[in-house]
């Protein structure tokens, strides 16, 4: 299976018009097309519809996360539910299977890398902020026990590793993803997993077990060259 993936499209009909005839091509060029999170600037239901209408165009299954800018307005469910009326697989710790390649996926959530990774100590507002990236830790875990496939894609949001954030700015590494989903990824040996929200990070880094993982913010693919707002991996 060639799939085709991307992050950060932070929809706005000026932005989407730059990448529209590239984007065009992807059917030609891939099986699947992945968008790992923040399709929308601000969460809006309006936003959705715009860019909705530009994805079914493209005629290829399309499976995606949320990210954090999906959430800014309160109005995720209302996102995820005009995505599924188009078809979108819209993966919330859920999973999908295709042609014998299982797909699962959760936004996750920051809370930093190895050993500077945040526990559950101290003030209840530190526990409420370590659950809440623990829980989007066990969605991706629940979505996983559910396929049954030989390859597994996973799809997030957030980094998983740290070293696809490298080139950001080090203070904020830990607010652009958590080990704790590197941990799940190895648990279940996935063979690759795309993720977001790095915009300045590198594309390419492994998990401690040795899956390969990209980031596919749409910033840092345009910044290639030839300039391409999607990548194509072979599963």
């Amino acid at each position: 299976m060639r799939i085709a993936a991307t992050a950060d499209l932070h929809f706005t009909p000026q932005g989407y018009d730059r990448i529209r005839e590239p984007l065009a091509h992807v059917r030609d060029e891939a099986d699947v097309l992945v968008i790992a999170g923040d399709l929308t600037n601000y969460g809006k239901p309006e936003e959705m519809h715009s860019l909705l209408n530009a994805l079914v165009r493209l005629r290829i299954p399309i499976v995606a996360v949320l990210g954090n800018h999906d959430y800014e307005s309160g109005q995720e469910n209302e996102l995820i539910k005009m995505m599924t009326t188009e078809g979108i697989k819209v993966l919330d710790g859920s999973s999908y299977e295709r042609d014998g390649v299982g797909f699962a996926g959760a936004k996750g959530f920051l809370g930093g890398f190895g050993r500077g990774m945040l526990t559950a100590f101290g003030e209840k507002e530190v526990k409420a902020f370590v659950q809440a990236g623990l829980d989007e830790t066990l969605k991706l875990e629940r979505a996983l026990t559910m396929l049954r496939t030989e390859k597994i894609v996973i799809v997030t949001h957030y980094a998983p590793i740290c070293e696809t954030v490298e080139g950001e700015r080090h203070e904020i590494w830990p607010y652009l993803g958590s080990s704790r989903l590197a941990e799940v990824i190895d648990r279940h040996q996935a063979v690759v997993a795309f993720h977001g929200h790095a915009h300045h990070g590198k594309l390419d880094g492994k998990t401690i077990g040795g899956v390969p993982v990209h980031n596919v913010a749409l910033s840092l693919l345009m910044a290639q060259d030839p300039p391409c707002p999607y990548r194509v991996v072979d599963v």
